[in-house]
């Protein structure tokens, strides 16, 4: 099935000039109001563009007032919603100076979303928004009392971190280091990173800017992408983005949006996982605000569908898995994930079962609906089957014969038993196992790879009784997975020749540092909700613990080294955003678990009655459906 028809012809691709508005002026107040934007622009490029009535704007003790366009199909650009984000909530309004945008231009640089300020001034920073707490945000005055200073420290520091366009807060640096003079690009927006940061401020109630991140990211999707001459697909979201202010002469200044797709990244690597999250954060954008508005409207549904055109797109692939390259997802440098790894699956399955649940049914998505079903029926079963580990599979393993040709072969992928590593045989269980973290034809990656795992809890990608036993071997193997810092990215570590041949003698990925065994705290969050789902509360509660007795004081690293995470990573940033709002996110979902439950996915039985296999008579014996019903717990 070609995919790419359940667009129904309802994507675009922008020009490659992005549009600048010029001219605008508005007096800065805090006051929200509705304005018939009934305001007619034109565009250089003869393209007609509207402002929806029913949208609301928002202005800020700040010279910027930000007119956020999402455009579709009938290239509309709607007035960027009201913000309540940093805010008081009783406020005067004062005398309003109606918008007159006269023109839309266009900037030479095809990759930054452009949009000038309205009084040609340089933006000033609302320390309502970017440090401290914010005044009469839901549930503030409430918790206070129940923050501690840790938390109080923390909610400071995320606070800070906050990037704000125009005056409207749409993110969260990566870090924010005040003592770090060469940040890289760790002073961007990281799609990626910005989720726990997004969970935090939405169980805090505040959801205006990951509503705001939301609308900009999709905008950035339409952008033309060129690497080399070469535009890669047109779905495609940023890795991350940064907004920065550009002199124009005469004291006039415009913010602009740069978004990189890999282009700038080590190794040009395409964000294969960036797309993914914005799924999974729109989906619970949704479900904690009840505010299903965005996620219908029709920019977001084609949003999503190129997205899922990319992941569904027909290929050269047998398996149902998606064939990706090193470093497009958290391990963003080469470490031998290159191939189908466990966590683009888990991840891709996750995605799958959030765009089910918000895709409106009609005939334009009718075969894109039926595409994912199959999707998810035959990913769950290749995975459950084939990348699932215990005791008596390694045995199995074991006594693979190999070089077998036939349907009925048990050695499917002619995996060598050579393969399995000495200090697996001991170091698994009798009662736990895992999802090893990578398949292909005679190759299994046995290193556990904490990300992927936990998605596959949490989507239920694997089945109840793999789940179980995957909580199990953490707990039985806690001081190798956790140690001094929840949690481990990957166990074990790469090491003398073996390191030197994978990652290329990466000086950053040395064993039991950054992505080659280091822990990191931005796991956290993930493992609470996890524990959470499976009724293993005290798991995560003593996890948040041991992270709470080390983060505030060591400056909240990004990540951790040594085989039990005792030391701050040598190359590690401090202050980094994701190990904040993990921690915040943690500690809320642990205080209200009946939150955290809209955030995981229980069996979908209706998927296990779908076999996508169409057996004949002659053909394979093993069905996804009996195989994937017969592994749920009675």
């Amino acid at each position: 099935m070609n995919n790419l028809g359940s667009l129904c012809n309802s994507t675009m691709k922008l020009p490659s000039r992005v549009l600048t508005f010029r001219n605008a002026s508005v007096v800065g107040f805090r006051h929200s109001y509705n304005t018939p934007c009934d305001q007619k622009l034109t565009c250089k490029s003869k393209a007609s563009f509207s402002f929806n009535q029913n949208s609301q704007l928002h202005a800020y003790p700040s010279p910027f007032l930000a007119f956020q366009g999402v455009i579709n199909n009938t290239q509309k650009l709607n007035c960027l919603p009201s913000s309540s984000f940093g805010l008081h909530s009783t406020v005067s309004r004062p005398s309003v100076v109606p918008v007159e945008p006269s023109a839309v231009e266009t900037d030479k640089n095809p990759d930054r979303l452009c949009v000038e300020n309205c009084n040609n001034a340089k933006p000033q920073e609302d320390e309502n928004i970017v440090g401290g707490e914010v005044p009469g945000a839901e549930y503030g005055n409430s918790r206070a009392s129940l923050e501690g200073e840790i938390d109080k420290e923390a909610w400071s520091l995320l606070r800070d971190a906050v990037v704000t366009y125009c005056g409207f807060p749409i993110g969260t640096v990566a870090s924010n280091d005040p003592g770090d003079k060469h940040p890289l690009n760790y002073d961007q927006v990281f799609i990626r990173d910005f989720v726990p940061s997004a969970l935090a401020f939405l169980l805090r109630g505040e959801r205006e800017i990951v509503k705001n991140f939301l609308l900009h990211t999709l905008q950035l999707q339409s952008t033309e992408k060129t690497v080399d001459c070469y535009s890669p697909g047109q779905g495609l979201m940023p890795v991350s983005f940064k907004v920065r202010t550009v002199p124009l002469g005469d004291n006039k200044f415009e913010e602009v949006i740069d978004p990189d797709f890999g282009g700038s990244a080590i190794g040009r690597v395409a964000p294969v996982d960036s797309g993914l999250w914005w799924i999974i954060l729109l989906r619970a954008y949704g479900k904690i605000s009840s505010d299903y508005t965005l996620q219908e409207r029709e920019d977001f549904q084609t949003g999503i569908k190129m997205i899922l055109n990319l992941c569904l797109a027909d290929g050269f692939d047998m398996f149902p898995s998606l064939l990706v390259t090193d470093g497009s997802c958290m391990i963003d440098r080469k470490m031998g994930v290159h191939g189908h790894p466990l966590e683009i699956q888990a991840l891709t399955y996750a995605a799958l079962r959030c765009s089910r649940e918000m895709l409106t049914v009609n005939e334009c998505s009718k075969n894109l609906m039926t595409a994912i079903n199959n999707r998810l029926s035959a990913l769950s079963f290749h995975i459950r089957e084939y990348y699932w580990v215990d005791l008596k599979k390694i045995n199995e393993t074991y006594r693979y014969k190999t070089e077998e040709y036939s349907m009925d072969a048990t050695n499917k992928f002619n995996i060598y038993p050579e393969q399995i590593p000495p200090w697996l045989i001991d170091w698994i269980p009798e009662d736990g196992g895992y999802l090893i973290g990578n398949l292909q034809p005679a190759h299994m990656d046995f290193r556990f790879f904490t990300l992927g795992n936990l998605w596959s809890l949490i989507s239920s990608l694997a089945t109840p009784k793999q789940n179980e036993a995957i909580l199990k071997l953490i707990e039985a193997k806690w001081d190798d997975i956790v140690g001094h810092m929840p949690l481990k990215i990957c166990y074990p570590a790469l090491e003398n020749e073996e390191w030197r041949i994978v990652t290329g003698s990466d000086p950053k990925n040395t064993p039991w540092s950054f992505h080659n065994g280091g822990s990191w705290p931005a796991l956290l969050w993930q493992f609470t909700l996890a524990c959470i789902k499976m009724g293993r509360i005290e798991l995560a509660q003593k996890a948040v613990g041991l992270a709470e007795k080390k983060l505030s004081v060591d400056r909240w690293p990004e990540y951790y080294d040594t085989p039990s995470g005792k030391f701050v990573g040598k190359q590690s940033r401090l202050y980094q955003t994701w190990a904040i709002a993990g921690f915040l996110t943690s500690r809320m979902m642990l205080e209200k678990p009946d939150m955290a439950s809209l955030f995981f996915w229980e069996e979908d039985n209706e998927l296990l009655e779908n076999c996508v296999c169409a057996l004949t008579k002659g053909g394979r014996k093993i069905c996804s459906r009996d195989v994937a019903k017969s592994q749920i717990l009675v």
